[in-house]
């Protein structure tokens, strides 16, 4: 059978599935009360107008940078990559652009700053943050119900006759409206050549979270003073989103892509939390600027070096080990034949490379001291994030390996932070 239906449900449920769908926009709403261009408040008062909701100005930036990307990215040339074999036996033909369309977009940003006085976008971006917040939850609950909506039409010919039966997503198949709608019921839903999925798993709300940051910083020069953590956080989350385009294609066999559905969960995730949250960092210095010095810009940097070296570096390693580079390495065979590495990195931890993302996002909040708790939420929804991974991916590998993923779990304890957790 092709799409059996979902028996399992993650997040309690249909529950849990609105808990989280009114739950996170409430939040980044709350965030947007509090981190706004006019100061860091957190004495907010709870006032939203209509205008809030549906500036016409936020809807017109919004929609012209949203379709204004998927528009030069049909355009932008790139290599075309095959994904994995999806359960029909076909495979998906993905564009890989990313790096070219962001070379565009700092080119033209760039010859704008060189040839104009101002950069009213960027202006626009941090002088609007609430209604840009409000307009991109409103936007993902839309995107979410098109998708939706768009997974019980079946796939044409070009004949026109319906003939092939959609891949829906294992885990987004329960016939009940609002689960599936949050989980996402289709896998892979396209219109044409864009994969909406990957489009939106890193152009509009990646690219957003960089443009936000810097319409930060082009709020301190305007005010005319720059602070180290702005030129810092800048840096590091800027560097940050560099190599996630940078490494676009290995979008394509993430579990994001290769196994969850396209709903609410990531629609939200990628267009609204991702750069409405993780720029609040920025946000923050923006409104209450701190100037940290050479020694703790120096110590904070080293933090995010030691990040990347364990993410990279363990990656790299299992990535060899499985190519075969590293054979002369311990491992764990399994009942279906294949081997699980239990040395170098992944002797520490069974996701040691979480360890090390999560140290690149301690090194952000950092740059805001110890000022306020606020800008350390990155943190711990990140952990919680993480672990929720380590959880699926250990079901996952239980069902797979069997006796062999319990002696694996007793060989390497440890799940994320070596000798803690």
């Amino acid at each position: 059978m092709l799409n059996p239906i979902t028996k399992e449900r993650e997040f309690n449920g249909v529950f849990g599935a609105l808990a989280i769908s009114l739950g996170l926009p409430a939040l980044i709403t709350v965030f947007g009360l509090i981190f706004n261009s006019e100061g860091f408040n957190p004495n907010f008062k709870l006032d939203l107008s209509f205008n809030d909701f549906f500036n016409y100005d936020a809807w017109k930036f919004y929609c012209s940078w949203f379709f204004g990307l998927l528009a030069i990215d049909q355009v932008i040339p790139g290599k075309y990559l095959k994904g994995v074999t999806l359960r029909d036996g076909t495979q998906l033909t993905y564009k890989i652009n990313g790096m070219n369309l962001l070379m565009f977009l700092l080119v033209i940003e760039g010859s704008r700053l060189f040839y104009l006085p101002e950069l009213p976008e960027l202006k626009f971006i941090y002088d609007h943050q609430l209604q840009l917040t409000l307009v991109s939850i409103i936007f993902s609950f839309v995107l979410a119900v098109f998708v939706y909506v768009m997974s019980f039409f079946p796939n044409l010919k070009k004949n026109g006759v319906n003939t092939n039966e959609k891949i829906l997503a294992l885990g987004g198949n329960t016939g009940n409206f609002i689960y599936d709608w949050f989980m996402g019921r289709e896998l892979n839903p396209r219109i044409g050549p864009v994969d909406i999925k990957l489009f939106c798993e890193l152009k509009p709300g990646l690219l957003l979270w960089l443009f936000i940051n810097l319409s930060c910083l082009y709020n301190q020069y305007l005010n005319g003073k720059v602070t180290d953590s702005m030129i810092l956080i800048n840096i590091l989350q800027g560097w940050y989103i560099f190599d996630g385009v940078m490494n676009e294609e290995g979008l394509i066999t993430m579990i994001d892509v290769t196994t969850d559905g396209f709903g609410f969960m990531l629609s939200f995730g990628d267009l609204a939390l991702v750069p409405w949250s993780y720029s609040l960092q920025a946000r923050f210095l923006s409104a209450q600027p701190v100037v940290l010095g050479k020694i703790r810009c120096v110590g904070i940097l080293a933090v995010s070096c030691l990040g990347y070296y364990i993410f990279h570096s363990s990656n790299l390693q299992k990535s060899n080990f499985k190519s075969g580079k590293l054979n002369h390495m311990k491992s764990l065979k399994t009942k279906t034949g294949s081997n699980l590495l239990i040395d170098g990195w992944w002797k520490l931890s069974q996701h040691i490379n979480y360890f090390g993302d999560w140290l690149i996002g301690l090194s952000w909040c950092l740059t805001t001291g110890f000022n306020t708790i606020l800008t350390y939420f990155y943190i711990f929804y990140f952990a919680g994030l993480l672990i929720h991974r380590q959880m699926r991916d250990d079901e996952k590998c239980s069902e797979k390996y069997g006796e062999s993923w319990v002696e694996y779990k007793r060989q390497v304890p440890h799940k994320i932070i070596p000798y803690v957790y």
